[in-house]
């Protein structure tokens, strides 16, 4: 049986994720044969896998740490919210349908065996599984029945790292409140405390952890500085979200309640010249050099959201004067003529469109979930030059988008976007990651600007991340103590 060791936090966005990302590359790196695995994850940020197949994208970043295929039995079970009180539930792979909370929390006992299996599969091609919990343990509203914190870390007997952020304060009462709610058998699982994100002099720490230690009885296995490591982020928390700087070459993305993989973006950050802003007030718009309309859960809400907001004429005003607008996804179905919903999949009614590109969206029931290479197509307008390039990527969405009449171009191949002057749809996620469509929008973007271009040659955005992990494993190798790490494996069960 592969050896097991687990994740947990004091909160979410504690740094689970990348921490797990960082373990994975390490144990990696080390020889040994890992995988990652997540019983139940909520996130708007999916993939799909070769087998057509949809899981969490954290898990899809842990496993490219860990140097395998991403397999749906790292994330068995994915929670979308769809609104405040419900999400859809993806098992396996596959849509189950929506559920609201209440009736999710009373049914997910019934996925235990699916649980059970996903990790019996990865337990057959892994040494060590590292497993990652959501959220916190010591949500004690949420204990009964729980399968993703310790309740999973007693099914599979793994040993527990606990892991508080200080980046947001009170990290020694995150730690000491959190071991205090579990139960003495839960507590006797925790084997060591990770404080993460540290700005500063780590030793200013030491009278600290003394009394941690005294008072929890639990070892500190280390103290993860503040990390500006490019690897992607699990949720809307990410801190790129927030950021407002502008780069000599601006791209805005229009971040509405409900974006989903807004990490379609992340393969510019190799780009100094580059800034990406994730904009929810259009007093923040200006004018960017390049605007986007991204994923979204529930197109027509954030449809309905863009307008509200006074977005529509920004969209409009920015095609007006060449700027380029881009749609991916639910933003493709966004940029159409109108969003119909005879299904009742968002809701059901029809909605229009912002007009700017010639198609029809009619939302259905059944999930297109595959993954994509094609080219991208005869492209007018400012990226003309993308013209012939290879698309790599992947769909998921609920919904056919047909073009009407003529005044379009295809965008993607096999009928996955078009295009229409400087208004670009698609459905493909990931359409960016290959180096050269990255760099050649970025050069394009430069040169229409008037500025020198100078990224150099950008590389793909698997092998950015491909030095992205090893740096977060140098910096982990450093700030925690892997040979505590590697005896509480040794001493698991």
């Amino acid at each position: 049986m592969a050896k097991v060791i687990m994740i947990q936090g004091t909160m979410s966005n504690a740094g689970k994720s990348l921490l797990a990302a960082g373990l994975c590359r390490i144990f990696r790196q080390d020889g040994y044969r890992v995988a990652p695995f997540k019983s139940q994850n909520m996130a708007l940020n999916s993939f799909a896998t070769k087998e057509g197949l949809e899981m969490g994208r954290a898990q899809v970043v842990q496993a490219e740490a860990a140097g395998i295929e991403p397999m749906v039995c790292m994330n068995p079970i994915l929670l979308k919210p769809t609104d405040d009180e419900g999400s859809q539930v993806i098992v396996n792979g596959r849509s189950i349908g929506n559920m609201k909370a209440r009736d999710y929390f009373a049914f997910k006992t019934e996925l235990i065996p699916v649980i059970k299996e996903a990790f019996s599969k990865l337990s057959e091609v892994a040494d060590i599984i590292v497993i990652e919990g959501a959220g916190s343990p010591a949500e004690i509203n949420l204990k009964e029945n729980d399968i993703v914190n310790m309740g999973i870390a007693e099914m599979f007997d793994a040993p527990v790292l606990l892991v508080g952020d200080i980046d947001r304060g009170g990290v020694f009462a995150q730690l000491l409140g959190t071991l205090m709610l579990l139960e003495p058998q839960e507590k006797d699982r925790v084997k060591g405390l990770i404080i993460n994100k540290f700005r500063g002099d780590a030793s200013l720490l030491d009278s600290g952890i003394r009394m941690l230690e005294e008072r929890g009885g639990v070892p500190v296995a280390g103290v993860v500085p503040y990390m500006d490591v490019r690897v992607e982020d699990e949720d809307s928390l990410s801190e790129r979200l927030f950021s407002r700087r502008r780069g000599e070459i601006d791209i805005a993305v229009i971040k509405t309640p409900k974006i989903s993989n807004f990490t379609d973006m992340d393969v510019f950050e190799q780009f100094p010249q580059v800034s990406v802003r994730y904009i929810s007030d259009i007093q923040d718009l200006g004018t960017p050099d390049m605007l986007i309309l991204p994923g979204s859960k529930s197109t027509s809400a954030d449809l309905r959201w863009i307008r509200d907001k006074g977005f529509e004429e920004a969209v409009n005003e920015c095609s007006r004067k060449g700027i380029p607008v881009f749609g991916i996804c639910g933003g493709y179905q966004m940029l159409g003529c109108s969003i119909s919903d005879p299904d009742n999949v968002e809701g059901g009614g029809e909605i229009r469109g912002l007009g700017l590109l010639p198609a029809d969206t009619v939302l259905a029931g059944d999930k297109r979930t595959e993954q994509f290479t094609g080219t991208c197509c005869g492209a007018p307008g400012v990226f003309s030059g993308l013209s012939g390039m290879t698309v790599e990527g992947y769909e998921i969405h609920m919904g056919v988008t047909t073009p009407r009449g003529d005044s379009y171009t295809d965008f993607t191949s096999d009928g996955t976007g078009i295009c229409s002057d400087n208004i670009y749809g698609t459905y493909i996620h990931g359409f960016f990651d290959r180096g050269e469509i990255a760099e050649a929008v970025v050069r394009t973007l430069a040169e229409r600007k008037g500025i020198a271009y100078k990224g150099g040659d950008a590389v793909d955005h698997r092998e950015f991340r491909e030095k992205e992990f090893d740096r977060l494993a140098d910096i982990l190798r450093s700030s925690l103590d892997m040979d505590k790490i590697y005896r509480i494996l040794e001493e698991a069960k």
